[in-house]
């Protein structure tokens, strides 16, 4: 019969390859759009009271607080300092943590955590030195640049905000040893370290017992149907450099 392999024990769902969500700070997202935000030219002031570490999650957060004494999390943009003020609203000043609407934010200015539906919180640009920037305007749209090149058409009522996400760089810095590597993945939920199939005993793993990498049938059984399914061919191609 075999052992159940990786794929078969992740999808049952076991605490082993669950995350420690309950350790998480909490959502991370714009302040709920309200009617004064379209009506009235409100300028919102928020106060930075912390800067905080969210496991399983490289981009540092700030905690911000209004003057009604609400709070907040949000992305955290390089630059920005415990104490400082940043502001919210159409006729916020263009610097690094103003939260605006993209048609109010110059050609040329680097953003991040770009709402793909006004009101929706922030949904891309969100990772730990990452940015956009805003290429052009029109009255119906507001075209962007992400960080994988790609020009993306936006609603020019989505909020952004100015900056750059703070932590860039986070991922140059090597592990050294395993064990920081287990417990990176492991607030993830990630299952490490993971073992090719190939080195694997055959009562293990489909790959296992033998050398090469194996082929399966199209219909083949889950937890068989793993590797190159129904290939075409296998191994190098001979006569060709």
């Amino acid at each position: 019969m075999g052992k159940r392999i990786l794929v078969q024990r992740r999808g049952r769902g076991g605490q082993q390859f669950r995350a420690n969500t309950h350790k998480r700070r909490g959502a991370v997202k714009y302040p709920q759009l309200t009617l004064d935000d379209y009506k009235s030219k409100i300028l919102t002031e928020y106060e930075v009271v912390d800067l905080l570490h969210d496991p399983g999650r490289g981009a540092p957060l700030m905690q911000v607080r209004e003057v009604s004494g609400r709070t907040h999390l949000l992305l955290a943009p390089e630059g920005i300092q415990k104490g400082q003020s940043i502001y919210k609203g159409p006729k916020a000043p263009i610097k690094i943590g103003s939260i605006m609407p993209l048609k109010n934010i110059p050609d040329g200015t680097y953003i991040y955590n770009i709402e793909l539906r006004p009101g929706d919180g922030g949904a891309i640009v969100r990772a730990s030195g990452a940015y956009a920037t805003v290429i052009s305007h029109s009255r119906k749209k507001v075209f962007c640049q992400l960080p994988s090149g790609e020009l993306k058409q936006f609603n020019p009522r989505s909020r952004a905000t100015i900056g750059v996400v703070a932590g860039g760089g986070r991922t140059e810095k090597p592990f050294l040893k395993a064990g920081a590597k287990y417990h990176h993945l492991r607030a993830k939920g990630r299952k490490y370290p993971r073992v090719r199939g190939v080195t694997m005993n055959a009562v293990s793993h489909p790959h296992g017992g033998g050398s090469g990498t194996k082929t399966v049938s199209r219909n083949a059984p889950p937890g068989a149907k793993v590797g190159l399914i129904a290939a075409r061919q296998s191994g190098r191609k001979r006569g060709k450099k």
